[in-house]
């Protein structure tokens, strides 16, 4: 039986610094990646992809929206390892600086009228900047939230980073509302380009914050006894193999299905249904917003009763919501479609989404976590995420059934329940080895 860290509990005050240093770093690196999103939606395939057909440009589009997901893994496992070695705090701050630079080149590319092939070559490689920024940003941010609060406490304040897509995703759903509201030649020669210039105020507000915090007391109880490894990435593959794959499926269908209705979706709604973007926006930016609390409560939830029975209750929940969505939408009827965002996206989805933070990072030890979670994490997002859009375009172009898409969504959610619910007996054998056993998680069960 390996003994617990030993770790003196944080200051409120410190608490409170660290909670809202990783809110801000993980919005604004979410609103990078959700206006790139909106635009990869709307604008585009006309500035990028004009010589394609409308459903080969829309995929091509979608393929760099994916790429960004593809390179995930590769910043998980570079500054995983960095941050389960040097630590969680400077990692923070070299990821946020990245996503700024990278979403700041966005806005002053050229377009394919003005260079050609290259434009969508130069979209393609600044794509991949950000994945590997955030690859790291997500891991990191919860972390350290995670590791300062209390052990009765962690669901809650994990989940608080956790807010951070809701919060930068309702912030670049507003911006973007905003320059869709211009003339459309407009908005295509010029206004696209506004919310990722607008990105580089939020970066240097961000680093402000984060250079003020102190680093992870976990992590530094790791290093002075003695506990980090050398290679993280290796001592993962050889003894966590199996919680790095059940963090993958578990946030498999997640991921699906926020990518669906903050991008598929609205682009669906707007070309084939004759709902307006900007209407379309609204009702994502009222999801967000409700989102931002029950986050939180989800993650209060399970400090409170346990996480297995959530996460039944929340995976059925998500199925329930994906497809009124997709018959919401089928009606063309606005205000329906704006209930099933307030309900579907803004609610059902979040009762299990708030408590997977904690989940994660209980699933494997502080001398592993960032390089473990971050890598599991980002793996779902190659695929429950990063291939998503051309799936449903596809799913829709062959079969000619809306509903297609959302059958596919709902099977990801099914995988996503089962590695959830195995995650959480892992994580709790985990923890007894360490004497840390929760009452609340049903029976002891012997770890493997």
């Amino acid at each position: 039986m390996s003994l617990p860290l030993q770790t003196s509990e944080a200051p409120r005050s410190a608490l409170r610094r660290v909670a809202g240093a990783s809110l801000a770093g993980n919005a604004i690196e979410y609103y990078d990646f959700s206006i790139y999103g909106l635009a990869a939606a709307l604008v585009f395939p006309q500035l990028f992809f004009p010589d394609n057909d409308p459903f080969i440009a829309t995929l091509a589009t979608f393929g760099t929206l994916a790429v960004g997901y593809i390179s995930r893994p590769l910043g998980a496992v570079v500054f995983g390892h960095f941050g389960d070695r040097i630590g969680r705090k400077p990692m923070l701050v070299i990821t946020l600086l990245l996503m700024g630079v990278a979403t700041l080149a966005i806005g002053m590319l050229p377009t394919f009228e003005q260079v050609g092939i290259w434009a969508a070559v130069m979209l393609t490689a600044l794509r991949f900047l950000q994945g590997i920024a955030f690859g790291g940003e997500w891991g990191g941010a919860i972390l350290m939230a995670f590791e300062y609060a209390p052990e009765n406490r962690r669901g809650l304040f994990a989940a608080i980073p956790q807010v951070g897509p809701a919060t930068g995703a309702l912030l670049g759903n507003a911006v973007f509302l905003l320059v869709t509201l211009l003339p459309q030649d407009q908005l295509m020669a010029w206004g696209w380009r506004l919310p990722f210039l607008f990105s580089f105020v939020l970066v240097i507000v961000g680093m402000f914050i984060r250079l003020k915090i102190a680093e992870s007391p976990e992590f530094q109880a790791t290093k002075d006894q003695g506990r980090d490894v050398k290679v993280p990435i290796a001592s993962v593959l050889r003894n966590n193999m199996r919680a790095v794959l059940l963090v993958a499926g578990g946030f498999l269908g997640f991921g699906a299905f926020s990518v669906v209705v903050m991008t598929y979706l609205v682009g669906y709604s707007q070309k084939d249904m004759g709902i307006p973007a900007s209407t379309m926006l609204t009702f994502t930016m009222l999801s967000f917003a409700i989102q931002i609390p029950m986050i939180l409560f989800s993650g209060h939830l399970s400090d409170k009763y346990g996480r297995r029975g959530l996460i039944i209750i929340g995976s059925v929940a998500a199925i329930v919501a994906i497809f009124f969505m997709f018959w919401a939408v089928s009606t063309a009827q606005p205000l329906l479609v704006g209930v099933a965002y307030a309900v579907g996206f803004g609610w059902l989805y979040t009762i299990c989404y708030g408590l997977q933070p904690a989940l994660f990072a209980d699933a494997f030890p502080a001398e592993v976590r960032f390089t473990g979670m971050s890598l599991g994490y980002q793996l779902a997002n190659v695929v429950g995420s990063g291939f998503t859009p051309m799936i449903a375009t596809w799913l829709l172009h062959s079969t000619g059934n809306l509903y297609a898409v959302p059958v596919f969504v709902a099977a990801t959610l099914a995988i996503s329940m089962i590695c959830l619910v195995r995650l959480a007996v892992l994580a709790q054998a985990r923890k007894s080895q360490e004497g840390l056993f929760d009452p609340r998680e049903s029976v002891p069960v012997a770890a493997n």
